[in-house]
């Protein structure tokens, strides 16, 4: 389960939470009744953002900001600066989901299989490449990007297009980090850096290490 309770159908009177229940839940209480979104995943980021209807409401129209056909750059390279980003923070959920995207956009088996590796693909274009290596400046380096990148950015978007594709592929940063902050969706388990279990007699012991024997010299 997640770090936090799941609000139940019963609880809510906010307009916005009521509507979103009623669009992923059809009609069952994801706190009494789990079940599955059409994806497969578990479907329980609305029903703990619920907690607080207006940042529920906020992480709503950040999705609806993505998926509207009033964004001029195209919803492939947002779903593909979105998938890698998923990727870069290890956000199991995001990565799956915005694969399954690229996949109905009809992008081949080969190329969702390269983002892990798209520096070394020939799946994608100059295009795309560019974009995932957007993505992995705001992911990785905080936003710090190169001239040389910046510039082969500009010769694919305009202006307005790299506003747009800043501004989702680093929202969709935010999101994967609190879906693993709060253990949502697919990012439900336990740590797995963790100390391993050693023979019950063992001890470390603070000692002068034992020399290593010298190699015979090359002649």
């Amino acid at each position: 389960m997640p770090r936090l309770s799941l609000v139940s159908r019963a609880d809510i009177d906010d307009p916005v939470a009521q509507f979103i229940y009623d669009k992923k839940f059809r009609g069952r209480d994801p706190a009494t009744e789990p079940g599955q979104t059409a994806s497969g995943a578990p479907g329980n980021y609305e029903a703990v953002f619920a907690h607080s209807p207006d940042v529920l409401e906020h992480a709503l129209q950040g999705f609806y900001l993505k998926q509207t056909k009033k964004r001029k750059v195209p919803l492939k390279y947002l779903e593909l600066a979105i998938s890698r980003v998923g990727w870069d923070c290890s956000c199991r959920w995001m990565y799956s989901e915005h694969s399954k995207i690229l996949r109905g956009l009809g992008y081949s088996e080969d190329a969702l299989a390269a983002i892990s590796c798209w520096q070394t693909s020939d799946a994608f274009d100059a295009a795309e490449r560019v974009v995932l290596a957007y993505a992995d400046c705001i992911a990785f380096d905080h936003g710090r990007t190169p001239d040389p990148l910046f510039d082969q950015l500009q010769a694919h978007f305009d202006e307005e297009q790299i506003v747009e594709l800043t501004y989702i592929t680093s929202m969709f940063m935010m999101n994967a980090g609190m879906i693993r902050a709060l253990r949502l969706e697919h990012d439900d388990y336990d740590e797995r850096v963790r100390e391993m279990p050693s023979p019950p007699e063992y001890r470390f012991v603070d000692a002068e290490p034992e020399p290593l024997p010298r190699r015979p010299k090359a002649p």
